[in-house]
């Protein structure tokens, strides 16, 4: 027969059958060392129960008294017969009246009656016996129904029964073990005798120490049952009690569990986290989770490192992180953040934040992008960019020049034509022989040849100090991306400072000092604010939107070793100082 297979169980369900298993099994394990507890102590009240009776009975000075004065008549006759003690002679009736047959119910204290004085009437053994037998049963019956034993039976040293439950048996052989009581030694015993099965205790009745009978008392296995049968149905019902709670209790329990783990079984959950460590461990993309009180509670690899961040930090509070304030600002925040753009010390971060809430507990997951090449490519396209728009006005220029020339010759006026042409030459190759005598470094001589082109189109003059020198081929200095970075956007800050200015001038030096290369950038304008922080991330003086080219200078610096400052100029201005140690230097 063909069957569907069963879906797997999630692990809620899975926990609450074992739960309820392990419930039921301790539950049941209680109630059995209950039920023996409670027989053990069952069986030790009815041995304690039975030996104060057997004890009171044996002690009772009136039961001690009429034995004794029987006792030459207990001796063993041949065809005793087994009857009831009413098989006594007639003239056993006239002992006193104060018989036991004739006592008020006082209790084994009271015992029998103490004898006429006329002494026990003569006769046989046998009725002696019988006789003794009539003055005790109703006795041990009065103690026996008033202390709720079953059984007291007093018997001759021989083990013969004065008294028994069942008239009948008086006479008989008691059944059971005697020895020790006559040795004088109180014991018990659980025994089966003439009513079955029975816990009973036999103790001496001594008399000047010498042993004239026994007293056994006792309560039938059979009565101890019923005894306990009412206490078990008390216990049954604790016990279901019990599993009822337990089972309510883990119900609860796990039916917040399913709703935690949403119904999935445990492989379904080892699933799930080896694909989320996967995923976790695999993505370039920094991912942080942090709690309501803003401490780390999950990195993965590519945020450690994004961040610059090593040993156990599960547990930190983001405040402890040392990271910069603007990026631990964000961190912090309680809003969500989209495409923020922070620096740390080497590279340039886009941020974004969430927060969420689930399971009762707020947090923030946070991820990060490294944009430090995406960057550093965009300030390089905007500096071709800017190249495009200096060689466009250029082309636009020179065809105006051409025109001119081109007019001159029609006008036949070729020597002014040839001077016109000459003198222009001479003025770009003027320019292009002093930044390549100047600078040296190719990729930096392009750079000022676009900005000075820039600079022109703009109404700026871009100079190259005297006391430049060459730096082409200097071993150790940084690469030409990060230059590219540093000078490029201190021209192009100093050159927006100045667009439209009359008579705005940047000035450029760049040159080895020491063990390193020194880049400054000055000009004649406005100045800077004083107290100013220019080279915080968001500053700037241009509008909303701007203040990363600076900050990227003052990162490219610190990621070197070395330092970017700025300061007014004596004549007016602001001027821009970045030191770069060569590697060997900041690797020292």
């Amino acid at each position: 027969m063909f069957r569907l297979p069963r879906p797997p169980r999630s692990l809620a369900g899975q926990l609450f059958a074992m739960q309820v298993l392990v419930v039921a099994v301790i539950v049941a394990g209680c109630a059995v060392f209950a039920y023996a507890t409670a027989r053990g102590q069952a069986e030790d009240a009815a041995r304690r129960q039975a030996g104060a009776v057997a004890r009171s009975v044996a002690d009772s000075p009136s039961v001690r008294e009429a034995v004794r004065e029987a006792a030459p008549g207990t001796a063993p006759a041949a065809g005793l017969p087994t009857g009831s003690a009413t098989g006594a002679p007639a003239s056993s009736a006239t002992r006193s009246a104060t018989s036991p047959a004739t006592r008020s119910a006082t209790g084994p204290a009271t015992g029998p009656a103490t004898r006429s004085a006329t002494g026990p009437a003569t006769g046989s053994a046998v009725d002696a016996f019988a006789a003794l037998s009539a003055e005790l049963q109703p006795y041990a019956e009065r103690v026996r129904t008033d202390s709720g034993v079953d059984f007291v039976t007093i018997m001759a040293p021989d083990g013969r029964r004065w008294t028994h439950p069942d008239p009948r048996r008086i006479g008989e052989r008691f059944i059971g073990n005697t020895a020790p009581a006559l040795r004088g030694e109180t014991f018990s015993e659980t025994y089966t005798g003439t009513l079955g099965p029975s816990i009973r205790v036999v103790t001496p009745l001594s008399d000047n120490g010498r042993v004239i009978g026994m007293v056994s008392a006792g309560i039938t296995v059979r009565v101890i049952g019923d005894r306990l049968a009412a206490q078990l149905v008390v216990l049954g019902w604790f016990a279901a009690g019990a599993l009822a709670l337990g089972g309510a209790g883990t119900y609860v329990v796990n039916a917040r569990l399913r709703r935690h783990t949403h119904g999935m079984n445990a492989a379904e959950l080892s699933r799930m986290y080896d694909y989320h460590q996967a995923a976790l461990h695999g993505v370039r993309e920094g991912l942080l989770m942090l709690d309501g009180q803003r401490r780390i509670t999950l990195i993965n690899d590519a945020g450690r490192e994004l961040l610059g961040l090593e040993g156990k930090i599960r547990g930190t509070g983001v405040a402890d992180l040392g990271l910069p304030a603007p990026l631990t600002g964000a961190l912090l925040a309680d809003g969500p953040r989209v495409d923020e753009v922070h620096l740390t010390a080497d590279r340039v971060l886009v941020v974004n934040s969430s927060p969420v809430a689930g399971g009762g507990r707020k947090g923030t997951v946070v991820t990060l992008r490294d944009h430090t090449e995406l960057q550093s490519l965009t300030g390089e396209l905007d500096h071709e960019r800017g190249f495009t728009q200096a060689l466009r006005s250029q082309a636009h220029e020179a065809a105006n020049r051409l025109h001119t020339v081109v007019s001159l010759i029609e006008l036949d006026r070729a020597e002014e034509a040839v001077e016109f042409a000459t003198a222009e030459l001479e003025l770009a190759q003027a320019l292009t022989d002093e930044v390549v005598t100047a600078v040296g470094e190719p990729v930096l001589v392009a750079l000022l040849l676009g900005k000075a082109a820039q600079a022109h189109e703009r109404g700026v003059e871009l100079v190259v100090t005297p006391d430049s020198s060459v730096i082409d081929g200097r071993t150790g200095i940084p690469p030409a991306r990060d230059l590219v970075t540093a000078l490029g956007n201190l021209v192009e800050n100093a050159v927006d400072a100045l667009s439209w200015v009359p008579g705005g001038r940047v000035m450029v030096t760049v040159r080895a000092e020491g063990d390193g290369l020194l880049i400054r950038v000055a000009d004649n304008g406005p100045g800077l604010p004083e107290g100013a922080d220019v080279f915080r991330r968001g500053w700037s003086g241009k509008g909303e939107g701007r203040g990363l080219g600076l900050a990227l200078v003052r990162q490219v610096a610190h990621r070197h070793g070395g330092s970017a400052d700025a300061g007014a100029r004596a004549e007016g201005g602001a001027e821009f100082t970045v030191r770069l140690p060569t590697r060997g230097e900041a690797g020292a």
